[in-house]
């Protein structure tokens, strides 16, 4: 009778996330810029009237946008900053994940599953910039966006959906298409 290999992958995965959460958090400014790029296209594209610059500071995108601070006609604009931290912890589970399973062209099966969480962080983004414009900036800011009421409430769902579903969601379904051999490996020996 074979040994399963789950206690042992388990095991391997709890190891590498210490290794990949460090790994990933230095290496963020560098990992995360195709997101800050990401971001700023679609925000450059779907909201170019309330966006005036884009900007990256490490692990964060700011976005100046051309809102004022009142409704008065005074001086200063309104500058978001979105942590693109909190939209993708996955990677660094992501990366555990194909490290523990030690399956062959493990670099290439890591490189092609981190970048195609990179939409999905800048969906993260851009919801949180706009959670911030449209709804917690206060009604004096919200104002100035012009987004009605269905509107925010789309807003609110993209938000908690780039922020509670998508990171941990994505990275799980494609580690599951890029490891399909090693779960069928798990399954044979389970029926053994």
């Amino acid at each position: 009778m074979t040994r399963s290999p789950l206690p042992r992958f388990v095991l391997l995965t709890l190891a590498w996330l210490p290794v990949t959460f460090v790994a990933w958090y230095f290496a963020a400014p560098v990992l995360l810029y195709p997101v800050v790029l990401l971001a700023e296209g679609t925000l450059r594209l779907g909201f170019a009237d309330l966006v005036r610059a884009v900007g990256a500071d490490g692990g964060s995108v700011q976005v100046l946008t051309t809102l004022k601070p009142g409704q008065a006609a005074g001086v200063g604009q309104v500058s978001v900053d979105v942590n693109m931290l909190l939209y993708a912890y996955g990677m660094p589970m992501f990366a555990a994940l194909v490290l523990a399973a030690r399956e062959p062209r493990w670099p290439r099966i890591l490189l092609i599953g981190l970048a195609a969480m990179l939409p999905f962080v800048a969906w993260g983004v851009v919801a949180d910039f706009l959670k911030n414009v449209a709804i917690t900036a206060g009604p004096a800011v919200a104002s100035q966006t012009g987004f009605g009421a269905a509107q925010r409430e789309v807003i609110a769902f993209a938000f908690q959906f780039g922020s509670l579903i998508l990171p941990t969601v994505v990275p799980a379904a494609i580690w599951v298409l890029t490891h399909r051999r090693f779960l069928e490996r798990l399954r044979e020996v389970r029926t053994a």
